[in-house]
């Protein structure tokens, strides 16, 4: 917990590398995104989602509203694709696709590599949940077995690099990292005696990445 406790203080200040200046923009879709061409507003409010709204409905980790906005509220949830507020980076999970599955409601906190992004959210489908599905859940399985992976999943966040054409997930594994880091062979030779792929463990080295070019 301390780990991701840190991991989501650093997401908030790796926004500091993104070409905009700090103010609210929304954007509509991920060429907006990429091309850091969006809508201006001054009244966004970010809610960190506890525990156990996690749990019980899905999703990100953050609400992001419109203070007395309802309508914009609404378009926040269910339209826009992305939003940075100050110096930090949002998308929206209800955008995001990997493979076949959906990542649920709310925003996740994204930072920009390059020309690239990547979002930082729950373990889904068999590629990523595979790295942290809790044993017991195997062993049980049924409703039994699914409320106790959900539960250990519930804290457990994996990065995912987001298509800049497509706007599509993919999982960063040890082996997508591999392919980033060409060019690092030091940092490739570290990441080989890594354990987990969780995004604790694969943040310092976007974080180098994303310094090594500038944003």
């Amino acid at each position: 917990m301390k780990k991701w406790g840190l991991l989501l203080v650093l997401l908030g200040v790796s926004g500091l590398f993104l070409p905009c200046g700090a103010q609210q923009i929304m954007y509509a879709n991920v060429h907006e995104l990429v091309e850091c061409d969006g809508d201006t507003a001054t009244t966004l409010k970010v809610e960190r989602r506890s525990k156990n709204q996690i749990l019980l409905m899905g999703g990100g980790d953050y609400r992001i509203e419109a203070v007395e906005n309802r309508s914009l509220t609404r378009y926040l949830s269910r339209r826009c694709y992305a939003v940075r507020i100050d110096s930090a980076l949002y998308v929206n999970c209800r955008k995001m696709r990997y493979k076949r599955y959906r990542f649920g409601s709310c925003y996740a906190a994204a930072m920009q590599v390059g020309g690239k992004f990547y979002f930082c959210a729950q373990p889904v489908g068999q590629a990523a949940a595979s790295t942290s599905l809790p044993p017991d859940a195997a062993k049980l399985g049924g409703k039994v077995g699914d409320a106790i992976a959900a539960s250990a999943l519930v804290d457990v966040r994996v990065f995912y690099e987001i298509n800049p054409e497509t706007g599509r997930a993919e999982f960063v594994s040890k082996d997508k990292m591999r392919a980033l880091l060409e060019g690092h062979p030091e940092l490739q030779e570290r990441l080989e005696r890594e354990q987990s792929e969780q995004a604790a463990v694969m943040y310092p080295y976007l974080q180098t990445l994303q310094r090594s070019v500038g944003k």
